[in-house]
């Protein structure tokens, strides 16, 4: 997108977080459930799409736009997000960037459009941040493929009409080795969703356990080359990681926003609890580090958009940004007091709802060993 056009989008991006979403917090909240309507609407706008290429139906965003966009994302529920969020970064994405032609024409419009939603069903109960211990099997019969195993906490399951399962198509290899991607289509015989997880926030964004009992899933559903899927994965998942970054800082200009006003507006001893320096010094530290996160999320994307850095750099800011959203986050529940802890309050939500943010798409530990690993490989080369 040329900047005027994406100018364009992101004042309507904002405009509708604002007055559309923002007022149906409290709403998706308690129903667990993005609204119909609500639904519609942001498949009306694009946003199913807005990061998939342009000749697929997409608006194709660069990873300098998809963060600016991000950055809006962020200010409301992260259930709003995660509705279209599959569809544009790592279900979407893996099928973008290492589909057939016949495989991209087939699902990317459907997914632009919201006609259909993807979820990306990598992570098991014992390999979550670490490929080895993946034990779902694909094992081929005939031209087919025979896909068993289970996927826990995936993303839009209950929702999903598309999976992009990993699955490991070589029992020899080890850690990484031998696992190849492939599109299922739900529903599938043999393919079954269970339960939506009750999870200590982000409401609204379902996720559940997904049980593959000997799904025959076709010949030309494997994505990308046989055996390499996982690397396929941490390349979409790298992008992935800057997206989670850039909602970090929309999620705490949001708690700052609040926290501000509360500031400002809340009274005791007769003024302004803003007008107490250990308050102000809470606020302070608050806008310095979400000002540190937007300008590292700014910089790590136009690196990864030039291909200077695209390890690094997305790792960097998901494990800065991440950390900074917590404490952010403790800091106004706390210039809040009494009224931070009620369920009622949007610090007391956006307290619970960021906690996952050091955790999915690689935990903060993860992201420091791929740090000091891009560290070191130079050294180790020469």
């Amino acid at each position: 997108m040329d900047e005027t056009t994406f100018g364009q989008v992101l004042d309507a991006v904002r405009q509708f977080v604002r007055k559309e979403v923002v007022p149906r917090e409290n709403e998706i909240e308690e129903t667990d459930s993005i609204p119909d309507d609500l639904r519609a609407a942001t498949a009306e706008l694009g946003l199913f799409g807005y990061a998939l290429p342009a000749e697929y139906g997409g608006l194709g965003a660069l990873m300098a736009e998809d963060v600016r966009l991000a950055f809006e994302f962020g200010y409301t529920t992260p259930a709003f997000r995660s509705l279209f969020g599959t569809n544009n970064g790592i279900a979407g994405q893996v099928i973008a960037k290492f589909g057939t032609e016949a495989q991209k024409q087939a699902f990317l419009p459907r997914l632009a459009s919201g006609e259909a939603i993807a979820s990306f069903a990598l992570t098991e109960s014992e390999a979550g941040s670490s490929p080895a211990g993946l034990k779902t099997s694909a094992r081929r019969d005939g031209s087919d493929w025979v896909v068993t195993g289970t996927k826990r906490f995936i993303t839009n399951a209950p929702l999903a009409d598309l999976f992009v399962v990993f699955a490991r198509t070589d029992p020899t290899a080890a850690g990484g080795r031998g696992i190849s991607a492939f599109a299922v289509d739900a529903p599938s015989p043999g393919l079954t969703v269970g339960p939506r997880d009750h999870k200590m926030g982000q409401r609204g964004a379902w996720t559940a356990e997904v049980m593959f009992d000997e799904v025959r899933v076709p010949g030309d559903r494997l994505i990308g080359e046989e055996g390499r899927g996982y690397r396929s994965a941490m390349t979409v998942l790298a992008r992935g990681r800057l997206h989670i970054a850039a909602m970090c800082v929309g999620t705490a200009q949001r708690i700052l926003d609040e926290s501000v006003q509360h500031a400002g507006t809340s009274r005791q001893g007769g003024r302004p609890i803003g007008d107490h320096q250990l308050v102000q010094a809470m606020l302070a530290d608050s806008y310095a580090e979400l000002a540190a996160g937007r300008s590292l999320v700014l910089h790590a994307a136009a690196e990864f958009d030039s291909g200077a850095d695209i390890a690094a750099g997305p790792s960097s800011a998901k494990l800065f940004c991440s950390e900074m959203v917590s404490r952010v986050a403790d800091r106004g529940v706390q210039i809040h007091g009494g009224m931070g802890y009620m369920a009622e309050t949007v610090v007391e939500r956006m307290y619970r709802d960021s906690r996952l943010y050091r955790l999915y798409e690689g935990t903060s530990e993860i992201q420091k060993l791929i740090i000091a690993r891009e560290l070191l490989s130079p050294v180790a080369r020469s």
